[in-house]
């Protein structure tokens, strides 16, 4: 009795630890600019693009978990169609096929290899609004203010 009553609360936590990251948050990241692009077009949002240096880019990660990964993000992103772009230095954590697209996307919205970099787009593509780095102190408002005053 006992293992069946220990087996069934072992479970449902065994699966919440292994659900991704993506099924935790409402909004979910795009990784192709051109597919966000017209889903943008679609739903008459704007597109924030969001490079960054996932293993290597320590003002990234922190943006991570003071920006990213909070219930206002999740608030004030919803005009926006989202748009990963990770540079990695390990190239084995991209496939060889979404390392060159955000090569690409790079080569064309973020000319100065700035990380990490938020960009507003509107649905053609065009630039409206950018804000690059983070002093890593937990002092997100320019981040913030950058999605607002763009909505």
């Amino acid at each position: 009795m006992k293992t069946i009553l220990f087996a069934c609360l072992l479970i449902p936590l065994a699966l919440l630890a292994q659900a991704p990251e993506a099924t935790k948050n409402s909004n979910d990241w795009n990784y192709d600019l051109e597919k966000a692009l017209l889903k943008a077009k679609k739903k008459d949002k704007k597109v924030l693009l969001y490079f960054t240096g996932s293993d290597w880019c320590m003002p990234c990660k922190q943006l991570k978990k003071d920006f990213f990964d909070t219930p206002t993000f999740q608030e004030i992103s919803e005009p926006y169609v989202l748009v990963y772009v990770d540079f990695p230095r390990n190239q084995d954590l991209l496939s060889t096929k979404q390392r060159q697209h955000n090569q690409e996307v790079i080569a064309k919205h973020n000319k100065k290899g700035v990380f990490p970099l938020l960009k507003v787009l509107d649905d053609r593509g065009k630039t409206l609004d950018e804000y690059s780095g983070y002093a890593m102190n937990g002092d997100v408002r320019y981040h913030v203010d950058l999605l607002e005053k763009n909505k």
